[in-house]
């Protein structure tokens, strides 16, 4: 090797020392700076007006001193976004410096809607998220402006056309305007069933609650699409398929069309029904060590041979979940096995009795309600905190409450709670408006209330969100006046007792006689049994019969043997008015001849109205047996009431009064909706201590026999009805929807033959009695029901067939319906 050489590698090799050297330290100051950069020691804030630089920085969670990452700008960026303060951010570092850029929401001044007539402001402002004093954001004017759109779309309003817009103000304040084009009401078309065959489209159409629009539709709003009623109405035709045997029932679609050109809503209802089930074998076996099933069989709903129905299930099941749980069995889960035989077409059902799972209820939340107090929520369960878990009585618990009516929505979940035993049970409802204004009229014919009627009434039905019952009514007539004010406490003493009282008077000017009465009672109502109840009542009231003016004392002026109506006496003193005879001076015209008013030709009726006021004080109970399938407008079961009222805890009557009443009702055909109904009733008074009271007798007419006047049967003195002891009555009728008359309009047809009779009485020989003995009356006729939106009203025209000479007809009829 050359000297040279060597010296040359050397030197080589000292330069590529000195350059890796040289970038390596070159690299390690580039480390070292930029550490130094990404260390914040000092954080800008800009754009601020009215928030201080200290909420922003607080907000950045980024401490001088520290350094920091991407990631955690970004999330900075996030949690200012997420206050809702601002419209912009941006976040740059600048060496050592962060600098926070922010632009600083508007506030809201004021919130106004234009163009709104059929929803008020205070509604809308209770729709929308967007208030005064709080920061503009326009991604909430937007969610608020598709909110009052679903706020139009409830009334029927879909295609309302409804825009934000804002007008600056000075102090970086905005007024939000939303700008709102109503338009006209969507009405619902068409509702049309497909695969409907056991069932036709009208007798459908009365299950769910949406109706096609109609001229009364103004009023009864019943008409509005709605998707979520869509989804109700389906569970609705569920649960009455489900009910009517129909076990394999599904709903295969809903669709609801909009035709824009006409706005109106043509809703297609696909169903498939499956076929028709009875009840086969039933059995109950346990596997919980203990239980006599034979002592269960007593708990059963369902029966072999009988239709079957999802319902009679469902109260087989609380029956035995709650006789076993008394039975000291808390964890015992029944199970409803089914096993279906298509050939013959029914399911047999083996209700298994377990040990479920030991969880107890840690508690109840209950969530949506704004009105009503947690407790009316929570008193439906039968379950409490702390108790065992059991999922039949939680699902009987909704059932409760959705049958209150205060909600549109119950939901039962459920949650885990704190231990793995325990359970959250969450309770969400969303309510509705209880209360109700209601204005009524019409024409009553027959007896002393005959003529034209008025009423108006206010109802709450969740009073002060409570649960409790309040109706204040007035009712005004040609010749009468009424006034009633209700109230009822469902949950007496923490119990499921119906407690509450009834204040009324009544005043009538027509007929023979004023009558005038004022009284009230109070009553409490217990279950005995699902189907059994039994009420126990207070009765106080006050009657007046006739008035201070007396009764016009007439002669035969003309010396002809007929009393006219113009052929009265005139007083001396004042020869423009007609002599009276009051209680006061039965004679004066100082013959001797008058022993009492002659308001009446019957002298007994006379000297009742002359002993009046009456005090009335009783004590009465009654037992109701209800399997209707409808209170409101059954098809099926049976309406069983009885009771007695004692009279003699003080006052000026003493008698002890029977009455009893059954209704059972019974759907002919399901395909036509032809509905029968027999009835039969029957009542006895008799007084103890002093004679019976006329009028606490027994008034009977067109009330038990159509055909007839109001009092229009029974004894009578001189033609004057003075009431009977006894009375029997039955009827037959059958009700069916008219053809070719719209379902929506609520009206029916039809067709009944009544029959019975009114008879005895203490004044059985007297002058001028007749009709004492029992003669049967009976009568035949066809009507129209209405139930319209001021209540049901009937038209009845009804033939007497069998009568007595005495006896007051009415063949027409026309007021408000209550039949049983």
């Amino acid at each position: 090797m050359k000297p040279g050489t060597s010296f040359l590698r050397a030197a080589s090799a000292i330069a590529l020392s000195s350059t890796v050297l040289a970038s390596s330290v070159v690299a390690q100051f580039a480390v070292v700076a930029n550490a130094e950069a990404a260390v914040i020691n000092r954080i800008e804030v800009r754009g601020t007006q009215r928030i201080d630089d200290s909420t922003v920085r607080n907000l950045l969670q980024v401490k001088q001193g520290e350094n920091v990452t991407d990631a955690q700008i970004d999330d900075a960026v996030r949690r200012l976004f997420e206050t809702g303060l601002f419209s912009d951010v941006k976040i740059n570092q600048s060496g050592g410096t962060l600098v926070v850029a922010v632009q600083e929401n508007q506030i809201v001044n004021q919130v106004v809607f234009q163009g709104n007539s059929k929803i008020k402001d205070e509604q809308l402002t209770a729709a929308v998220q967007t208030q005064p004093r709080a920061a503009y954001s326009q991604a909430t004017a937007d969610a608020d402006v598709a909110g009052i759109k679903d706020a139009y779309t409830r009334i029927g309003r879909s295609d309302a056309v409804v825009s934000v817009r804002t007008l600056p103000v000075e102090g970086n304040r905005v007024n939000v305007v939303f700008d709102i084009q109503e338009g006209d009401r969507t009405k619902i078309g068409a509702i049309t069933f497909v695969g409907n065959n056991a069932y036709g489209d009208s007798r459908l159409k009365q299950v769910i609650s949406l109706r096609e629009s109609g001229i009364l539709s103004f009023i009864q709003r019943d008409d509005i699409y709605d998707a979520d009623r869509l989804r109700a109405d389906e569970e609705a035709l569920r649960r009455f398929y489900y009910n009517h045997g129909y076990a394999d029932f599904r709903v295969v679609s809903s669709v609801a069309d909009l035709d824009e050109a006409q706005n109106k809503y043509a809703i297609t209802i696909t169903v498939d029904e499956g076929e028709r089930y009875t009840f086969g074998n039933i059995s109950i076996d346990s596997a919980v060590p203990g239980v006599d099933t034979a002592a269960l069989q007593g708990e059963l709903k369902t029966k072999t041979g009988e239709v079957y129905s999802a319902k009679t299930v469902e109260d087989t099941l609380v029956n035995l979940t709650n006789s076993v749980a008394e039975k000291g069995f808390a964890f015992a889960q029944v199970t409803p096995r089914g096993n279906r035989d298509f050939a013959s077409r029914t399911i047999s059902i083996d209700y298994v009795i377990d040990q479920g799972p030991r969880t107890y209820v840690e508690r109840i939340e209950v969530r949506g309600n704004t009105k009503t107090r947690d407790y009316v929520i929570r008193r439906e369960f039968d379950v409490s905190e702390g108790d065992a878990f059991n999922q039949v009585l939680v699902q009987r618990a909704k059932q409760r409450l959705e049958d209150l009516g205060f909600f549109t929505k119950v939901s039962i979940s459920t949650a885990p709670g704190s231990e793995p035993d325990r359970v959250i049970v969450i309770v969400e409802v969303d309510e509705k408006s209880t209360g109700e204004l209601s204005l009524g009229g019409g024409y009553t014919t027959g007896g002393e209330n005959e003529g034209p009627v008025a009423e108006i009434g206010v109802t709450e039905r969740n009073f002060l969100g409570r649960g409790q019952f309040v109706k204040v009514s007035a009712g005004f007539g040609s010749n009468t006046r009424n006034y009633n004010l209700s109230f009822t406490e469902p949950y007496f003493l923490g119990r499921r007792l119906a407690a509450g009282f009834d204040i009324y008077r009544t005043e009538s000017t027509s007929g023979d006689y004023d009558t005038e009465r004022t009284g009230g009672d109070l009553r409490v109502t217990a279950p005995i049994t699902e189907d059994v109840s039994v009420q126990v009542a207070y009765n106080l009231k006050s009657e007046k019969f006739g008035d201070d003016k007396g009764a016009v004392v007439r002669a035969d002026l003309n010396g002809d043997g007929i009393i006219g109506d113009d052929e009265y006496v005139a007083d001396p003193d004042n020869p423009d008015e007609a002599l009276r005879s009051t209680c006061d001076n039965r004679d004066p015209l100082g013959n001797g001849t008058t022993a009492a008013p002659a308001y009446t030709d019957s002298p007994i009726i006379n000297e009742a109205i002359c002993e009046s006021p009456y005090i009335t004080s009783s004590f009465s109970y009654a037992f109701t047996y209800n399997t209707l399938d409808s209170n409101k407008d059954p098809r099926n079961g049976f309406l069983v009431q009885a009771g007695q009222e004692f009279a003699g805890i003080g006052g000026d009557a003493q008698y002890v009064k029977t009455t009893g009443k059954a209704n059972y009702f019974r759907q002919l055909s399901e395909e036509y909706d032809v509905v029968g109904q027999l009835t039969a009733g029957g009542g006895n008074v008799f007084g103890f201590g002093d004679d019976l009271r006329v009028f606490d007798n027994f008034f009977k007419g067109q009330d038990i026999v159509r055909g007839f006047d109001y009092k229009g049967i029974g004894p009578r003195q001189y033609g004057v009805a003075i009431g009977g002891e006894n009375y029997v009555n039955a009827s037959a009728e059958a009700t069916f929807p008219l053809p070719l008359v719209s379902r929506d309009l609520g009206f029916r047809g039809a067709v009944f033959a009544d029959a019975g009779s009114l008879w005895g009485t203490d004044f059985e020989g007297q002058e001028g009695v007749e009709g004492e003995d029992f003669a049967l009356r009976a009568s035949a006729g066809v009507g129209l029901i209405w139930a319209s939106p001021f209540g049901p009203l009937r038209v009845n025209y009804a033939y007497p067939i069998a009568k007595e000479d005495f006896d007051e007809e009415q063949q027409f009829s026309f007021g408000f319906s209550s039949r049983f």
